[in-house]
C-alpha cells in the first residue's frame, strides 16, 4: 500500500529523513512514534508529494508519488498536525469543495457527509463559518474531509490533538474499520498509550534515523511501548 525506500531529506545541511524505509501493507494501523524534530511529519509530507526528497522513493499503491502524484493523491488524503482550512467557508461548503475535488456524486456525498458529521455531532455546524470553530472542530472537518472520497491510504500526523476523549474513541473505531476493510493508516503520535492499544505495528524513529521498527510485540517485548521509546531516546 505505502512503501518508502531510502528515504532523504536534506534541509542546508541537516538531514530531516535519513535513509529511511517502511512497508505499510493493506490492513495495517502503523503507527510513527519519535520526538519533536525527529523527522516525522517531514516524512509524512514527502510520503504525499507536499516536500521534494533528496534521494529515495515513494510508491502509493505500486505508483511512484513523484512520477504520478495526481494519481497517488486520488488513493490517499493527509491530514496535517494543524489542519490548514479555509477560514472564509462554512463546512458545508469546505466538505463539497472537497467533494468536488475527487468527483463524488452528489447522492453519495451527501450520504457520506451525513454519517460522518452524525458520527462526529457535527452537523448543526457545518452551516458556521469554519473560522468560528475550535481547533478540536477543525479537527473533525477534516476528518470527515480526509474520510469522504474512501481513500485507501490514510496518513495523518498527531490526530489526536485537540479532540475530547468521546471524539478520540470514535476516531479509533474509524481507524479499525477502515483497515479491516482493507485499507491502511499510517499515523505519527506522541501519544504512545494509544499507539499500543492501536497499532499493529509501529516504527521509532530519532534524529530521521529508523531505530527500530516492527509489530507491536517485535518492538515492545515485554514492557511498555513507553518505556521502549524512553530507552531508545536515552541511547
Amino acid at each position: 500500500m505505502l512503501i518508502i525506500d531510502h528515504l532523504t531529506k536534506t534541509f542546508g545541511e541537516k538531514k530531516a529523513v535519513d535513509d529511511l524505509s517502511l512497508h505499510i501493507l493493506p490492513g495495517e494501523i502503523f503507527g510513527f512514534i519519535g520526538h519533536n524534530g525527529a523527522g516525522k511529519s517531514t516524512t509524512l509530507k514527502c510520503a504525499v508529494g507536499i516536500l521534494q526528497f533528496d534521494e529515495g522513493s515513494v510508491l502509493i499503491n505500486g505508483t511512484s508519488i513523484t512520477e504520478d502524484p495526481v494519481k497517488c493523491k486520488r488513493e490517499l488524503a493527509y491530514i496535517p498536525d494543524n489542519p490548514d482550512l479555509y477560514d472564509f467557508m462554512s463546512g458545508i461548503k469546505y466538505l463539497n469543495f472537497i467533494g468536488d475535488i475527487f468527483a463524488i456524486p452528489a447522492d453519495v456525498r451527501q450520504e457520506r457527509i451525513r454519517r460522518y458529521a452524525d458520527v462526529f455531532e457535527l452537523t448543526e455546524d457545518l452551516a458556521q463559518p469554519i473560522s468560528a470553530y475550535s481547533h478540536g472542530m477543525k479537527q473533525k472537518l477534516a476528518l470527515i474531509s480526509a474520510w469522504l472520497h474512501e481513500p485507501k491510504l490514510i496518513l495523518m500526523d498527531e490526530p489526536f490533538v485537540g479532540l475530547d476523549p468521546k471524539a478520540s474513541h470514535l476516531l479509533k473505531e474509524m481507524m479499525r474499520a477502515h483497515c479491516d476493510s482493507g485499507g491502511a493508516i499510517f499515523f505519527s503520535t506522541h501519544v504512545l498509550e494509544v499507539a499500543e492499544k492501536l497499532c499493529d505495528k509501529v516504527a521509532i524513529i530519532k534524529q530521521g534515523r529508523l531505530v527500530k521498527a516492527g509489530t507491536m510485540e517485535e518492538v515492545k517485548g515485554d514492557d511498555s511501548l513507553e518505556e521502549v521509546f524512553l530507552e531508545l531516546e536515552a541511547e
